[in-house]
């Protein structure tokens, strides 16, 4: 039975609150990092956690990022290295800084990426990506004056989107961790030390142990040289929001 809800776990979620399952997926060294100091992220992971990374997208309904990922890394957020469908991309971007030749803004014919952004958005921009044919939603703004998570999650469980899959990057990941709108995490630990660089989880305003997201890990195992970890999110604070 337990696997069975695991297997149907964001039908069942969606069914029930209307929202969808949200999982983050990250790559990080032995030491937290999930990018140098400078930025640079590619490549912590193997190569056949690649391939489990796309699987991932192919099994969920979207794939979220900040811009901040797109600035760095300018992923295009489709299925390549597995077989299926590719799924809705979404950006965050409050400020609409994301360049217009960005690989997640191509062949919205076939993948379609919606914006979501502010009313502190950039207006010469928001006009030249409606002109693209860019899908774009404004939501309102939360305490840091970003998209509004809870909102977004919302417009998305009215699209019928049922799960999204969060590919970072530390402020997105953090941001969703904090407001307790998480529930899995799919984690790849690398042998590797890389010193100063950008943590994968940033400030969560924990100030004692007891306070803690606890985790419940449904699967541990070895992906050539690196380590999965497949985790629930068990216990969500309200004094985290």
């Amino acid at each position: 039975e337990e696997e069975c809800r695991r297997l149907n776990e964001p039908h069942f979620k969606y069914i029930t609150t209307g929202l969808p399952l949200v999982t983050l997926k990250f790559a990080q060294t032995l030491d937290g990092r999930i990018a140098t100091a400078t930025g640079k992220s590619q490549w912590i992971s193997s190569e056949k956690f690649r391939r489990l990374s796309h699987k991932l997208r192919a099994t969920s309904d979207a794939v979220m990022v900040g811009v901040e990922t797109v600035l760095a890394d300018d992923p295009q957020l489709t299925v390549r290295l597995v077989k299926g469908r590719n799924p809705t991309r979404i950006v965050l971007d409050s400020r609409l800084r994301i360049p217009l030749e960005a690989k997640v803004l191509t062949n919205q014919e076939s993948v379609p990426t919606i914006m979501s952004t502010t009313s502190g958005a950039n207006e010469e921009k928001l006009s030249a990506l409606k002109q693209m044919g860019i899908e774009v939603l404004t939501t309102r703004e939360d305490e840091r004056g970003e998209v509004d998570l809870s909102q977004l999650l919302e417009i998305l469980g009215k699209r019928n989107i049922s799960s999204v899959l969060v590919e970072g990057g530390a402020e997105t990941i953090t941001s969703l961790l904090r407001l307790n709108l998480a529930d899995r995490l799919v984690a790849i630990i690398a042998p590797k030390l890389m010193g100063k660089g950008i943590e994968a989880v940033g400030e969560l305003n924990i100030t004692d142990v007891s306070q803690s997201l606890k985790l419940s890990f449904s699967r541990t195992y070895r992906m050539g040289e690196d380590i999965v970890i497949e985790a629930r999110v068990e216990s969500k604070k309200a004094e985290h929001k």
